[in-house]
């Protein structure tokens, strides 16, 4: 797929790879982006991923401090470390995810992450 030079400047897959690791230009080229469509799909969606990864993490540490005060009442504060072990793998899986996101968008494949992918290409095409 050609995806052409981007809104900064930078070839079309470069910038939509950054997209992924470094928020802030994802942000900047969905509001810069008018003509090409790659780049501003993969922003939408770098912007979308981030996003259900802060709504993530915010559960799963709400969960993970009432698990751990439940389990300090009952005096098991043993079983709290894996439970924090739980929220490492949950941010290794997020990190991962950018990784491999930013490698498919610099090798100009335009695919679709589950369900924010559909979101993500519904706006970039408007």
């Amino acid at each position: 797929m050609d995806t052409g030079k981007s809104a900064l400047g930078l070839d079309g897959n470069l910038a939509a790879a950054l997209g992924y690791p470094i928020g802030i230009i994802a942000i900047i080229c969905v509001i810069m982006e008018k003509e090409n469509r790659f780049v501003k799909f993969h922003a939408l969606q770098s912007i979308l991923y981030h996003v259900a990864a802060i709504i993530v993490f915010i559960v799963v540490i709400i969960v993970l401090v009432i698990l751990s005060i439940l389990l300090a009442l009952a005096r098991v504060g043993e079983l709290s470390a894996l439970l924090w072990l739980l929220y490492m793998v949950v941010f290794l899986g997020y990190f991962a995810g950018l990784i491999f996101a930013a490698v498919k968008a610099y090798g100009g494949n335009y695919f679709k992450l589950p369900v924010i992918g559909n979101i993500a290409e519904k706006f970039a095409n408007k």
